[in-house]
């Protein structure tokens, strides 16, 4: 599947880097003499903290192929979390006015993976700098860094679905694997966001929405919305 191993990968670059760092500190540590004796005193600290590092990113950059549903019209979940906000909105710069707005929330425990919602074609992407405020706030998406990505959908046919990526507290990199004019089928891998993190999801007006507020979902499988 089109960019399955892409979240492992950058999670064994983590790992690799913070091992580099444990080894080049007890490399430094026998030519500093006395901050040296202090380091190699610890090293099986160094070690052990590190093994729980790797532990953790390891989980944390999981990406399980998804289940996704192949009925007619439906809209699936970009991201895994929990659904907070359910709402209506302005949104101009893709969506063309009102629309429909599903945000997810993302903990640190959750698939940092996105696939995306529908099958059809990347007509916008655009990535606004900002701040790392908490994304627990459903509001952060205001002055947060994030990315937008619109999507021209080919089933449901003609409609337009947008996301948009943010970034949070500890999640300071949005790491996007499409471009605009790319193709992409419904439930496929499309960024990353790594740590904790908001997806926000725009729908036409027209969408009936398929889940409660409350309700955990899961990236390229759960059913957000459908056309009928």
């Amino acid at each position: 599947m089109k960019h399955s191993g892409k979240a492992v990968l950058a999670g064994l670059k983590l790992i690799a880097i913070a091992l580099i760092g444990v080894i080049v500190l007890l490399v430094v540590s026998w030519l500093a003499a006395h901050v040296g004796a202090f380091i190699v005193e610890f090293y099986g600290v160094l070690f052990c903290l590190w093994i729980l590092f790797a532990l953790f990113t390891l989980y944390f950059f999981r990406d399980p192929d998804p289940l996704t549903p192949t009925g007619a019209n439906l809209v699936v979940s970009p991201a895994h979390g929990k659904v907070d906000v359910i709402d209506t909105v302005a949104e101009k710069d893709f969506m063309g006015g009102e629309c429909k707005r599903i945000s997810i929330f993302l903990s640190i425990f959750d698939v940092h993976v996105q696939n995306a919602p529908v099958t059809g074609r990347i007509a916008f992407v655009k990535h606004t700098p900002g701040q790392y405020l908490s994304a627990t706030r459903s509001d952060c998406a205001e002055c947060n860094e994030n990315v937008f990505v619109g999507i021209e959908s080919v089933e449901p046919r003609g409609e337009k679905i947008a996301l948009r990526l943010i970034a949070g507290l500890i999640a300071r990199r949005i790491v996007p694997w499409i471009s605009e004019n790319d193709a992409v089928q419904r439930g496929e891998r499309i960024s990353l966001i790594q740590f904790g993190s908001r997806v926000e999801v725009y729908l036409p007006m027209r969408a009936k929405i398929k889940v409660p507020l409350g309700q955990k979902v899961a990236g390229g499988e759960t059913v957000l919305a459908s056309f009928d």
